[in-house]
């Protein structure tokens, strides 16, 4: 794709959002030096909610009546590295310029859907059976009691079900459970933006503290859900990292416009909305 801008000495130019695959910002001025600084700058939200984690490609400059020497680089866009600066010789107070790109998305993979029935089947390794929704699951007692206090104290001597042969589990589908205990069993399964809150009541109800960590680590990482929403479950779940890392994306006034008027503002506890109105003040002072 090819687009025009005019560059000025000592103007920032024209920023184009770009019409084509991505959202980003290209821009471009004119230096004291009379070389021509080109930037390109990406919208990650944007492109990590629709699945994107890394952008491969190259991007070419080129100047009417060869004004500035042409450039063509590749370029490697992820989270960590979201904008793209070079600097051309030019020479010249004015030039036209075009610049166009070759750029391709990559989107992370779909996970597969794990299968239940297998990973819980019956095997020698299981000395008990879980039953949820009259489903049977087949585990280890010492398995689940090293990954789960609530399970440690419900197979020990004080309670009945710890000398059952067959324990019931209620209050809970056989669905969200199996979730649960799969973040963790040999086979493991890993944490989706569907299931992720699920999963984090899941853990906390029966104290699975490695599930937790395996969530928090998949919001940090890899979801693609709004700041807000992630902001307000960091502070449901006392998920410390995730917590300050979305408190810190509230770097514009746009930002921190949109968290203050969420609906997830309001169920922040006061220690949250504290922090987050500290973030907005502090960051008020270079809008």
């Amino acid at each position: 794709m090819v687009n025009q801008v005019f560059l000025r000495k000592k103007t920032i130019g024209i920023k184009l959002y770009s019409t084509f695959l991505f959202y980003s910002v290209w821009s471009g001025k004119i230096n004291d030096d009379y070389d021509v600084d080109f930037e390109c700058e990406f919208d990650w939200d944007e492109l990590k909610s629709r699945g994107v984690y890394e952008i491969t490609g190259h991007i070419y400059l080129k100047t009417a009546d060869n004004r500035c020497r042409d450039i063509n680089f590749d370029v490697k866009i992820t989270e960590d590295r979201q904008d793209i600066t070079n600097e051309v010789e030019c020479g010249y107070s004015f030039c036209k310029a075009y610049f166009g790109y070759s750029l391709t998305p990559h989107y992370a993979p779909t996970p597969e859907k794990p299968d239940y029935e297998k990973m819980f089947a019956q095997s020698d390794q299981n000395d008990t059976i879980l039953v949820v929704e009259g489903k049977k699951l087949h585990v280890s007692k010492a398995f689940l009691s090293y990954h789960s206090e609530y399970f440690r104290v419900l197979f020990s001597s004080n309670f009945k079900e710890g000398q059952m042969d067959e324990i019931p589990i209620g209050e809970v589908s056989f669905k969200d459970f199996a979730l649960l205990l799969s973040t963790f069993y040999p086979t493991q399964a890993f944490p989706t933006d569907k299931n992720v809150e699920k999963l984090l009541e899941m853990a906390r109800r029966f104290l699975v503290s490695s599930a937790t960590r395996s969530a928090e680590y998949h919001l940090i990482n890899n979801s693609n859900i709004k700041n807000e929403k992630m902001l307000q479950l960091a502070d449901e779940y006392g998920l410390t990292n995730l917590l300050e890392k979305c408190i810190r994306r509230l770097n514009t006034e746009e930002k921190a416009e949109q968290m203050k008027k969420s609906e997830e503002f309001e169920m922040l506890s006061d220690s949250a909305k504290a922090k987050v109105l500290d973030r907005i003040s502090y960051s008020s002072q270079f809008y």
